[in-house]
């Protein structure tokens, strides 16, 4: 069944959605991730949290702040954001997390990708954010010419945990996912798909969840739509087990 993996965005130690990925326009909930990471315990597995600084600079920049929430949701946290090394993958581990997701650093550095699975095997997830069915990088402000479905297939040899495909130009958006578009890179890429972007109602996890039958699609992310209370995460869990 598709699992429904609440969000976390931190920039500057608050918890913030971004719209499209554009760092001016920013959206503060709350100064406190770990409270949000608490109200969420039990209720699901799994976590997701940005480093949103991290994936603007290329550096891991609020490892306390990710500490916190990870003694507040326990086990199961995945991070995301300004991983460009083994050092760093490293440093989340002994924090606790679960999952590290590398995006930019998946696809520029290789070498990294092949060592980090190698080490981590089942514990690392490639992350493909892609406009228009092309991979952006460096925090979404570099485009490339690759294709996404291209991107997954070359590396879906590795011991990925999973794919996490975001459409960019849904991000924050509530318009709801692409639907197709996530499907056909589980389908097609080889490996299990995390979907992110665009989910804004219910409606939108039950069209995720009919599609993960045939989809291979693992997993839904959702933030803005929690943060602004269109519905709970009880709500959300409901709705896909009922598509399930």
């Amino acid at each position: 069944m598709m699992e429904v993996i609440p969000s976390i965005d931190l920039l500057g130690g608050k918890v913030v959605r971004l719209l499209k990925g554009a760092y001016d326009a920013v959206t503060i909930y709350g100064d406190d991730a770990a409270a949000v990471a608490r109200s969420w315990r039990g209720q699901v597995t799994r976590l997701h949290v940005v480093d949103l600084e991290g994936a603007r600079s290329g550096q891991a920049a609020q490892m306390d702040n990710v500490q916190q929430v990870v003694e507040a949701f326990g086990s199961g946290v995945q991070i995301g954001g300004g991983v460009r090394s083994l050092a760093t993958i490293r440093a989340y581990f002994e924090l606790g997390i679960d999952r590290v997701v590398l995006g930019t650093a998946a696809l520029s550095d290789p070498e990294l990708l092949n060592l980090a699975t190698q080490e981590f095997a089942g514990r690392i997830i490639l992350a493909v954010d892609g406009r228009q069915g092309r991979v952006a990088t460096h925090g979404w402000h570099q485009q490339s010419e690759q294709l996404a479905i291209d991107v997954v297939r070359t590396r879906a040899h590795l011991a990925l945990a999973a794919v996490l495909y975001t459409d960019i130009d849904r991000d924050g958006t509530e318009v709801g996912p692409n639907v197709v578009e996530t499907a056909r890179l589980g389908r097609e890429g080889g490996l299990p798909v995390i979907a992110s972007g665009g989910v804004g109602t219910l409606m939108h996890l039950e069209q995720l969840a009919a599609a993960a039958r045939e989809g291979n699609i693992v997993g839904a992310i959702i933030g803005r739509a929690l943060h602004e209370k269109r519905f709970t995460l009880r709500q959300a869990v409901d709705a896909v087990e009922q598509e399930a």
